[in-house]
């Protein structure tokens, strides 16, 4: 027997067996957690409802959750969250999303906080889905969720949507394309306006995490000035990834200018020498980003039209986005893209007629 809290050293086999309990811990525990989340959120939907359905009926007013918010204080001293301003959001959570099939099953994984930022920050239904969507699939954390609504992620995934070439969507279809974005939001690194390539990717591998959380879910990290060798001469690429999900090798080049159409022959034979030396045979044919400080989407879309290599080309932000510009562009999109009303059939609409 040793004494209580002496050190003692583990074996090999006994540091890999206590490591699977130190799991199998941590899993419990994220169960627990997980379990008391969706009963607490599914709480707060009762509560809304109840709250909401006697309000619509006219049997309470506004005043009556003043007391509700009075009474669970006095007789439930211990208990927290339900103020008067919490009751209200709990309704408005209920009537935000009733009836919503598809949308009520996301808020009970994820925890209140986060419920109460995309429903407070959110300005339409799809808005709302989106975010929801995102935070569970990437497992976005409070602070990460609050950025994601600073940059306008909905915004851009509307009015940007990322430019893939053809050969991507063949291989990998749009749940491929939607991997990737049009526009990747680097401000976290703090660079000059002068920064160069290197700078830029000195920055990237000092700030890895972050830029992975950027990149999404499923990203993994291979290595930087990744070595190809190709006939007698030595290459280094960027950086490159694997994605889990697409099982395959991702291929970043970075640029510090503008794209320029010849970038992208670079990065095709890239790609070539990943699926011919690095892929393995399970793994399907490597994709190649180019991350550009700026591009023009014609040039762009011209470029990637005859490429016969699944890659696409973005551009990144050194700053965060003006978010009333793109407020109101997408505004401007959601009105160019209204569907417009249809005279009923053996009807013409006539134009008024100027009297004399």
């Amino acid at each position: 027997m040793t004494k209580a809290g002496k050190q003692t050293r583990l074996t090999a086999s006994q540091a890999s067996a206590f490591a699977e309990v130190v799991g199998l811990i941590h899993e419990a525990r994220q169960r627990a957690y997980q379990a008391i989340n969706t009963e607490l959120v599914g709480l707060y939907w009762q509560v809304g409802g109840y709250i909401s359905g006697k309000l619509a009926a006219a049997e309470w007013g506004e005043g009556v959750v003043d007391s509700l918010a009075q009474h669970l204080a006095q007789v439930l001293p211990g208990q927290r969250g339900f103020t008067r301003r919490n009751l209200f959001r709990m309704r408005q959570f209920f009537d935000a999303y009733q009836g919503h099939e598809t949308v009520t099953p996301l808020v009970t994984q994820l925890p209140w906080t986060h419920n109460l930022i995309v429903l407070t920050q959110s300005k339409r239904p799809e808005e709302r889905e989106f975010y929801l969507r995102m935070a569970v699939a990437q497992r976005w954390s409070k602070r990460e969720l609050e950025r994601q609504f600073r940059l306008g992620a909905f915004e851009q995934a509307v009015l940007a949507p990322a430019k893939v070439s053809a050969a991507l969507t063949h291989i990998h279809g749009e749940t491929g394309a939607r991997v990737f974005k049009d526009v990747y939001a680097l401000e976290f690194l703090g660079l000059s306006p002068s920064h160069t390539e290197a700078d830029l990717h000195r920055g990237l591998l000092a700030e890895l995490r972050r830029f992975l959380t950027e990149l999404g879910q499923d990203f993994c990290f291979v290595g930087s000035e990744f070595p190809l060798q190709v006939g007698g001469r030595d290459f280094a690429l960027d950086l490159l990834f694997f994605h889990r999900g697409l099982n395959c090798l991702v291929a970043i080049e970075l640029k510090v200018d503008r794209f320029e159409p010849e970038h992208l022959g670079k990065l095709n034979f890239y790609l070539e020498a990943l699926d011919r030396d690095v892929k393995k045979p399970h793994e399907n044919p490597a994709i190649g980003l180019l991350l550009c400080a700026s591009k023009d989407s014609e040039v762009v879309e011209y470029a990637l039209s005859r490429s016969l290599s699944p890659a696409l080309v973005a551009q990144y932000q050194t700053q965060l986005p003006d978010k009333r510009m793109l407020a109101a562009k997408l505004h401007e999109f959601y009105a160019l893209n209204a569907p417009q009303a249809v005279p009923e059939k053996g009807k013409t609409k006539m134009p008024k007629t100027r009297k004399q």
